[in-house]
């Protein structure tokens, strides 16, 4: 690992210390869970690819309910709730 030193503002210190507390880590883990998921952003595909990739997507997958066009938003909170 490579140290370094960062500054933090009061409540961010307290908060972290607070969150680190409650789930029984440290400071620094959570600090790098932080980072991973600033990285994992940025490593993600470009929004134009994303899109490039639903739209082929699309109508590729068959379905034995014949309104999901109009029903999709109750599938979703259906399979969610399970």
């Amino acid at each position: 690992m490579v140290r370094t030193q960062i500054q933090l503002t009061e409540q961010q210190s307290r908060g972290l210390k607070a969150v680190a507390a409650r789930k029984g880590t440290s400071v620094a883990e959570l600090i790098r869970q932080g980072i991973d998921g600033v990285l994992g952003q940025e490593t993600a595909p470009p929004h134009d690819e994303l899109l490039r990739r639903a739209i082929e997507a699309a109508g590729r997958f068959r379905s034995s309910s014949h309104d999901v066009a109009s029903r999709h938003d109750d599938y979703l909170g259906e399979a969610l709730a399970r």
